[in-house]
């Protein structure tokens, strides 16, 4: 992100690579208005959108017969310093090269699940200084062309002569190429003074805010809406579940200055993250009928914090569905079209003239999409950079002979191997 940018671009140092100029084609994909169409991408965008059979290409083509066409999801809200370190024994270590493995691993963990862009937290000071931040930044790199990883820097002190050298810190972190500057202003012994000097190096360097709370102390969120109200890019905030604690009055009262404000939630349905205490999600409609901005993120992958984190988008979108109440589009919108605004990055849609960010999954219908979410192709940069394929089977038997079949190799069975059945794509 160029730093004097009002609308920040990933990646932050402009270091992408540039979006292969050869022409796919993505046959017969099914979109969420019913329509079945071809779409056609070059350089990196989306060159047309016609009825199926209408569009040729001169470069690949990919048959998505049977899949839903969506905007790629995005992820706002990672961990990639400390992510799948949960089996780890003994202490997590922070070795640049333990980080730059876990860092890429997560991230290609999360672009196979459909999020071409990532937003990872990661903690500068203490013992480790700037190493993680570094590590991370490395896998970015080697991750070019495949997904779009930003760094969000989080120092632990910012006030007082402790606070003196964290500040100097995130300076640096800055001017190495985080492109978001965050932390837990709570953990400061003046979280008023860490906001405002948090502030400062936002506005100093034209960089985002992203900061973790748990939402619980409407006293606190008022003064931070307050103090955040006038910056630009905008501040965030998340994952914020002690919103959903507050008596009714209190939070209504909350979401409104938080909107007033022009502040974004960033919340976490799959089990919140290392950044905060209370557990939970939060008050999503509440939010929204507020006019607050609300994305969700995945948040802990495979660490202390949730051992059994998934990094799936679409498993927030589910859960923000089945136990927010949010209709599929809106549980969709929040990890895709909301999560990409929350990060800066350009709108997208399955038209012409946009960029070409699509996730494929296989399915006729959103909701259906959300609850089986299995087979996906994920297109980044007008190209495909991942795939997943899954295949049940069931045995042959009289109540599996109406299951949708699709055509199975012939191969001779291996020795033990149960009858061949009904083969479903899913």
């Amino acid at each position: 992100m160029s730093a004097d940018s009002k609308q920040p671009q990933p990646p932050e140092d402009g270091a992408a690579t540039t979006a292969d100029s050869t022409s796919l084609l993505l046959s017969h994909a099914r979109l969420t208005d019913g329509r079945t169409v071809d779409v056609r991408l070059v350089g990196g965008r989306i060159e047309a959108v016609g009825t199926a059979g209408s569009l040729t290409s001169t470069g690949a083509r990919v048959d998505l017969s049977g899949y839903l066409l969506l905007p790629a999801a995005a992820e706002p809200h990672a961990h990639a310093d400390t992510a799948l370190s949960a089996d780890t024994p003994g202490p997590v270590s922070y070795a640049p090269e333990e980080v730059q493995r876990r860092a890429t691993e997560a991230t290609l963990l999360q672009l196979g699940h459909g999020a071409t862009a990532l937003r990872a937290h990661v903690r500068i000071g203490d013992v480790q200084g700037l190493g993680p931040l570094e590590a991370v930044l490395q896998a970015r790199r080697s991750l070019r062309g495949l997904a779009d990883l930003t760094a969000v820097a989080v120092p632990r002190l910012l006030t007082g002569a402790a606070g003196a050298d964290g500040l100097a810190m995130l300076r640096d972190a800055v001017k190495m190429g985080a492109g978001v500057v965050g932390g837990r202003p709570d953990l400061d012994p003046d979280p008023a003074g860490y906001v405002e000097a948090l502030l400062g190096v936002a506005a100093e360097h034209g960089v985002p805010v992203d900061l973790h709370t748990d939402g619980d102390d409407p006293a606190r969120l008022a003064r931070l809406a307050a103090m955040a109200g006038g910056l630009r890019p905008g501040v965030t905030i998340g994952p914020c579940a002690g919103l959903s604690r507050l008596p009714p009055d209190a939070a209504h009262r909350t979401a409104d200055r938080l909107a007033a404000a022009g502040m974004t939630v960033v919340c976490l349905p799959q089990g919140g993250c290392g950044g905060t205490e209370l557990r939970g999600a939060a008050p999503v409609r509440l939010l929204r009928a507020a006019g607050v901005r609300v994305a969700a993120g995945s948040g802990a992958l495979r660490d202390v914090a949730n051992p059994v984190g998934r990094g799936d988008p679409l498993e927030a979108a589910y859960l923000l569905a089945s136990l927010g109440g949010l209709a599929p589009q809106e549980a969709y919108g929040a990890v895709s079209a909301e999560a990409r605004a929350v990060m800066g990055l350009p709108e997208v849609r399955v038209e012409a003239g946009f960029p070409a960010e699509l996730l494929a999954v296989r399915g006729e219908r959103l909701a259906g999409v959300l609850s089986l979410a299995y087979s996906r192709i994920v297109v980044h940069r007008g190209r495909v950079v991942a795939r997943t394929s899954a295949v049940r089977e069931y045995c042959d038997s009289a109540a599996a002979l109406d299951l949708p079949r699709q055509a199975r190799p012939e191969r001779p069975p291996e020795p033990g191997s149960p009858p061949a059945g009904p083969v479903v794509r899913s």
